[in-house]
């Protein structure tokens, strides 16, 4: 498959970064044909453009400044998101990856009567989301309901990438852990990506 993988951390040495090396090297070894987006690293500006707001219902929408990542994001047949939950919400470079390049004419059309949106990335299939929390488990299941797997699941997949099967691994209380919990969610990383093919 064609993967895309995207982290979003300032951190070179985050375990967002190290898990995306292993994902990355996975990959690799299985075949797959990888595309990377490290947004920190290259310095992705997450800010939507006048221009391309401007343009975003005209048919036609602007695409100077991210068109490598547009094509990237249509090409992709496996996503890997790999970011830290702040605020039980993205970090705003990765929501301004999703404002940018998830656009019209690209991951999705509008309707003619401005009614649901028509989905167009019909060749994603698989979409693996890791993700780190500071917080325990049960305040982001039982008391918010995992807003930022319900965005992802329902918002974007489900009306750009109709066809994809979600896989969302979430590691709590990241402050807080020792080299079992970080090799176990690393072998939980391995058993999700095992079954891409």
């Amino acid at each position: 498959m064609k993967c895309l993988v995207v982290t979003a951390h300032p951190l070179a040495e985050s375990l967002c970064q190290q898990f995306a090396r292993q994902v990355i090297a996975q990959l690799k070894d299985m075949g797959h044909e990888i595309s990377t987006e490290d947004l920190y690293g290259q310095g992705f500006n997450p800010a939507l453009t006048v221009d391309e707001r401007a343009s975003y219902y005209s048919g036609s929408y602007h695409v100077s400044d991210i068109a490598e990542q547009l094509e990237r994001l249509c090409e992709a047949e496996g996503l890997v998101l790999l970011f830290p939950t702040w605020w039980f919400g993205f970090p705003a470079i990765l929501k301004g990856w999703f404002d940018r390049v998830w656009a019209p004419g690209f991951a999705y059309d509008h309707a003619s009567d401005f009614g649901p949106i028509k989905p167009r990335l019909d060749r994603l299939r698989r979409v693996l989301v890791i993700t780190t929390l500071g917080s325990p488990w049960w305040v982001d299941r039982l008391l918010l309901r995992q807003p930022v797997r319900r965005v992802i699941k329902y918002a974007l997949l489900g009306t750009c990438a109709k066809r994809s099967k979600l896989t969302y691994l979430c590691l709590y209380k990241s402050e807080n852990l020792n080299t079992v919990r970080i090799e176990q969610f690393s072998d939980t990383i391995r058993r999700a990506l095992q079954g891409w093919h």
